[in-house]
């Protein structure tokens, strides 16, 4: 089994990298100078129990692979993106690949499945870090992540099985679920938070705004009958398996919306993560007010490339209540 990551940031840079570090076969798929320094230098990718220098294959395009039997794509850009990038997947890839989403919100699957028959839905709980080109940093020791996988839309299958244990043979725990999106719902809904974490700062993640838009969401999610692993099953899931902590020499970043503004990418996930449940809400006839702002606001800074934390949980609430 060969893994192409096809986008090789904090997620899929430190999952490929350590599937990498314990012999697994790995070919990332990178951009720009990140993709320059691993060509070069190989992926540093920095944990509390260690740094190492991994010197895994890149290329900068999907259509530079030659593909062979036994491929499995791991997706790991964001969910803005997955569109272009599934475009030039299916331009070059065999149909049946297996293509798991390592990604979070709950549409990427569907837009894979539109042009790959084998389409899984991984759980990402993955403390990661991507500031740095050529570097990632991994924030959980020794467990780097939790990824839980499933056949898409529901099921499991020999694929999920073998990916799965391959995660659990390099510092990952997986477990196979026949209930996937059940589980991505749920992390969808803690998900809405990241706009705040990105707005506000870490503290954002507590604040009386935060807890405003997972509202929002439970009521959009119980509008629409959809069902979603609970708030106890999560944190029974999680346990106490991941540890994250600073990194010596690296700063910790926030959330992967964090990131985004941090590195002024210019945009942000948040259509997929607050605008599912704004659009939840106007299939349904749920009120969104808090997750529409969110929304609106990340995306405005993205767009005017500002740094993240520059607002207080209060201003947001201020904005809220503002006539128009």
């Amino acid at each position: 089994m060969r893994f192409i990551v096809l986008g090789a940031g904090a997620v899929g840079g430190v999952v490929g990298g350590r599937l990498f570090q314990y012999g697994h076969d790995v070919v990332l798929v990178a951009r720009g100078e990140h993709a320059d320094i691993v060509e070069a230098e190989g992926l540093t990718l920095a944990a509390a129990s260690g740094v190492v220098n991994l010197p895994v294959p890149v290329v900068r395009t999907i259509g530079e692979l030659t593909w062979e039997t036994g491929d499995v794509v791991l997706l790991a850009v964001k969910s803005h993106d997955t569109e272009q990038a599934v475009k030039q997947l299916a331009a070059v890839a065999p149909v049946g690949v297996p293509v798991a989403c390592l990604q979070n919100g709950v549409a990427n699957e569907a837009t894979v499945l539109r042009r790959f028959s084998h389409v899984y839905g991984v759980c990402v709980m993955c403390p990661a870090t991507h500031m740095k080109p050529g570097v990632v940093v991994a924030e959980s020791s020794p467990v780097t992540a939790l990824l839980d996988i499933g056949r898409y839309p529901s099921g499991r299958d020999a694929t999920a099985e073998a990916v799965s244990e391959a995660f659990a043979r390099s510092t990952v725990g997986s477990e196979v679920r026949d209930d996937i999106m059940r589980w991505k719902y749920a992390k969808l809904l803690r998900n809405l938070a990241n706009a705040v974490d990105a707005l506000c700062g870490p503290d954002g993640r507590s604040s009386q705004v935060a807890q405003m838009a997972r509202l929002e969401g439970e009521a959009c999610l119980r509008a629409a009958g959809i069902d979603h692993a609970s708030e106890t099953e999560d944190r029974l899931r999680r346990g106490n398996l991941l540890h994250p902590s600073d990194v010596v020499g690296h700063e910790r970043g926030g959330s992967s919306t964090w990131q985004s503004l941090a590195r002024s990418q210019g945009s942000v996930e948040v259509d997929y993560l607050n605008g599912e449940i704004v659009l939840l809400g106007r299939q349904y006839g749920v009120p969104t007010p808090v997750n529409e702002l969110l929304q609106q606001v990340a995306d405005r800074r993205a767009r005017l490339h500002l740094p993240p934390g520059a607002m207080s949980p209060e201003e947001l609430l201020a904005m809220l209540h503002q006539p128009g």
